[in-house]
């Protein structure tokens, strides 16, 4: 599977490069981490049948599904895996109401994912939930108390949207 993440690489997967790339027969898919529906629309419209084109940033997860992508690669689903299955399973179905109301619940969540560089937000969201320990290794280092406020907050607001929610 291929990995377009300008982000962390400095370097663009060209909608025409992973075209090429897709007729190799062991290149079954790409997780898509540009931020460009239109990369995405073009690689779906120009790559074989079977191959399979999954978000990379879980708040593209509904628009990527529905230009025709396939799923999510996910880091929220470290944390909610239920609501990310649920979002994906509501969009790959047609739900659009449902994966909408999930995608904007889990919206503040995703974008907390990236008050720190990665695995940090996450690991940090982790430990304040009870999943694991929030204990990281060098280089990484603790999220910062402002930070951490806001993670506790967004947190907090989806435990309270849940619950009215269910």
């Amino acid at each position: 599977m291929l990995y377009n993440v300008p982000g962390r690489t400095g370097v663009t997967i060209t909608p025409e490069t992973v075209r090429r790339l897709s007729q190799i027969p062991s290149i079954v898919g790409i997780k898509e981490a540009s931020g460009s529906l239109d990369a995405c629309s073009e690689i779906l419209s120009n790559a074989p049948a079977v191959f399979s084109v999954v978000s990379g940033d879980d708040s593209l997860t509904l628009p990527i599904v529905a230009v025709g992508g396939h799923g999510v690669i996910s880091v929220v689903s470290n944390l909610l895996p239920e609501a990310m299955v649920a979002l994906t399973n509501a969009a790959l179905s047609g739900d659009l109401s449902e994966a909408r109301r999930i995608h904007r619940a889990l919206l503040p969540l995703c974008r907390a994912m990236f008050l720190d560089n990665n695995p940090i937000a996450v690991k940090t969201a982790a430990g304040m939930m009870g999943l694991c320990s929030d204990e990281l290794r060098l280089p990484l280092t603790p999220m910062s108390p402002a930070n951490r406020e806001v993670m506790v907050a967004i947190l907090a607001d989806w435990a309270a949207t849940e619950a009215v929610a269910a």
